[in-house]
């Protein structure tokens, strides 16, 4: 899939399960949580926590009914923690064909400031990126249009690209304000994985993709 870009362009991505799969930032999360509960034998606690977590078990619950501690505390490290976590091939690829032909970068992300934040970060993505909008920073979640106007407002600009993987909330504002919306196929990792629900013009985007290395910045 080509996508045209210059300086009236403004490429925009979610983060969650688009950019890097958000089960890899569960998973360094409970490793982090399991070292700090059993510094010598984490391996088994993290098992243990991965296997309830696949199972639907409440994994927080019985880590403080175990180890006596506050549930809270264990969502903030949770939350907190500097995550090992990787982008799918060929996102920087992408990211940086965008800004080698003058386009714009833009996040919009639900999530927590801090977390969202370090997740960029650690994706090494920071430094590609012209505007951040988080949802506990702007005070909407998607699918609210204020999140996308936001963009808008910031980068007046002659096409607008979201490129997501949500099909219940990600493309139905981009979808109302006219941008070019794409999907990214959920690779069998995603958090979310109830797509079927949505299969309606309203919350499909306008093309799919499986990967990033099907994207071609021209």
């Amino acid at each position: 899939m080509d996508i045209k870009v210059n300086e009236h362009t403004v490429v925009v991505f979610d983060l969650d399960d688009t950019l890097y799969n958000e089960l890899d930032f569960l998973k360094s999360a409970y490793t982090e949580i399991a070292q700090s509960l059993e510094p010598k034998n984490w391996i088994y606690l993290y098992i243990q926590m991965f296997s309830m977590y696949r199972s639907n078990s409440n994994v927080f619950k019985f880590l403080s009914n175990t180890y006596a501690k506050d549930i809270q505390s264990l969502i903030e490290i949770y939350r907190n923690h500097s995550p090992d976590i990787t982008p799918f091939e060929g996102v920087l690829d992408v990211f940086k064909a965008i800004k080698d032909n003058n386009g714009i970068i833009g996040i919009i992300t639900d999530g927590r400031s801090i977390t969202q934040r370090a997740k960029l970060k650690n994706l090494g993505l920071l430094s590609y990126i012209d505007k951040i909008v988080i949802s506990e920073e702007q005070g909407s979640e998607k699918p609210s249009l204020d999140n996308f106007k936001a963009i808008e407002n910031a980068f007046p600009a002659s096409e607008y690209f979201y490129i997501a993987d949500n099909l219940k909330k990600d493309f139905i504002a981009p979808n109302v304000l006219n941008w070019r919306s794409v999907g990214v196929i959920d690779n069998g990792k995603n958090i979310h994985h109830s797509a079927f629900k949505f299969l309606n013009p309203a919350n499909m985007p306008l093309d799919f993709i499986f990967n990033f290395k099907e994207l071609s910045i021209i």
